[in-house]
């Protein structure tokens, strides 16, 4: 797990960000590494590099912590499918959008997709954050049908439903094989059968 959280760099957060950050921050990587129910908030405070008793400060239990990590992943769907609009057509940016997911594989070889795996997890649960999390997979979904529909398609919905439900579906596969070369092979032949769309 140790990589994983030493991927907090990458992604712009430092040591000098503030606690709550921190701690939505180390919330989301020890959940995508060892689940929610697995995971304590003495294991978050630990990757945040906070003191324990400093969780229940920003956040009044662990469901108010899961919640703000939900809603941390959806405002990072939303800003990478925003950063997809510089492409000129919808069908390069579906192709785009593919990459980008494919980009993950090694990190979905040792993990799982992290919304994927949190919304499988959670749906187990039925309760508000199970309706919550459900928009990590929503959100791609209806930006998928935008693209499709642009490109002049009546089935753009059931399209974009299976291309999302191919991604999760190989994230699944290349993570009980621990294989990144399956998503690889699969983001291949979606960029394909995007081009047969038309």
């Amino acid at each position: 797990m140790t990589d994983l959280i030493q991927g907090s760099a990458a992604r712009g957060v430092s040591s000098a960000s503030g606690k709550r950050e921190r701690l939505i921050d180390g919330a989301r990587q020890v959940f995508h590494a060892q689940g929610v129910e697995s995971t304590t908030l003495a294991d978050i405070a630990n990757a945040a590099d906070v003191p324990v008793g400093n969780v229940y400060y920003y956040f009044k239990s662990k469901d108010d912590l899961v919640q703000a990590v939900i809603a941390e992943h959806a405002d990072e769907i939303q800003a990478r499918l925003a950063a997809l609009e510089h492409h000129r057509t919808p069908k390069a940016r579906l192709k785009a959008f593919i990459r980008m997911l494919t980009d993950e594989r090694e990190l979905a070889a040792r993990y799982g997709c992290p919304q994927g795996s949190l919304c499988s997890e959670l749906d187990k649960r039925d309760d508000e954050l199970s309706r919550s999390c459900a928009q990590l997979i929503r959100l791609p979904i209806d930006w998928a049908e935008q693209q499709l529909r642009a490109m002049g398609r009546r089935d753009a919905r059931e399209l974009a439903v299976a291309l999302i439900a191919s991604y999760q579906g190989i994230a699944l596969l290349t993570n009980t094989f621990r294989d990144p070369g399956l998503m690889a092979g699969e983001g291949r032949r979606l960029e394909r059968w995007v081009d047969s769309l038309g």
